[in-house]
């Protein structure tokens, strides 16, 4: 196992013995939910630090799915608001990733968005195949959400399996 994702695993399971342990969640910035939320305040300055912490260590899209990490599943922490943080983070490995259609980040992006297990090849293979449309010059995070949920709903299969 390599040593960043030990380290990774290692903190983001006591991120969670310690969120589990705490009676009401605090709250957070910008940055969203995760182990980013409970090392650093609200702060704006700080957000961008929470972010990149969340981002890398995946302790956002564990808390998202477990309700842990000041993640509930009573819809404060919107799947927008996830999508865009977690691309924002990963913006350089996604488009790597998106040009050779497959890839860690670009699956777990597939599955923010809502495809099922079945269909995350597609949606590399969909990532790859429309890349110049999705990846403008000047392309932002937002810019590529908006422009793969475009190619997602003009996709018979992908339109189906993915709940974006």
């Amino acid at each position: 196992m390599n040593i960043n994702k030990f380290l990774s695993l290692a903190v983001a399971l006591v991120a969670v013995t310690l969120v589990n342990g705490v009676a009401s969640a605090p709250k957070y910035g910008m940055a969203g939910c995760g182990l980013g939320s409970i090392l650093f305040t609200s702060n704006d300055k700080t957000q961008i630090v929470a972010a990149t912490t969340n981002g890398s260590s995946y302790s956002q899209i564990f808390g998202i799915t477990s309700g842990t990490s000041n993640c509930t599943a009573d819809g404060i922490v919107k799947n927008d608001k996830a999508q865009e943080v977690f691309v924002t983070v990963n913006f350089s490995s996604l488009e790597q990733e998106m040009a050779t259609g497959k890839g860690e980040k670009l699956n777990t992006f597939a599955h923010l968005l809502g495809c099922n297990s079945d269909s995350v090849a597609k949606f590399g293979q969909m990532t790859q195949s429309s890349y110049g449309k999705i990846l403008t010059e000047n392309a932002t995070p937002t810019s590529l959400i908006s422009a793969i949920k475009s190619e997602i709903k003009k996709d018979a299969n992908l339109s189906k399996s993915c709940t974006i």
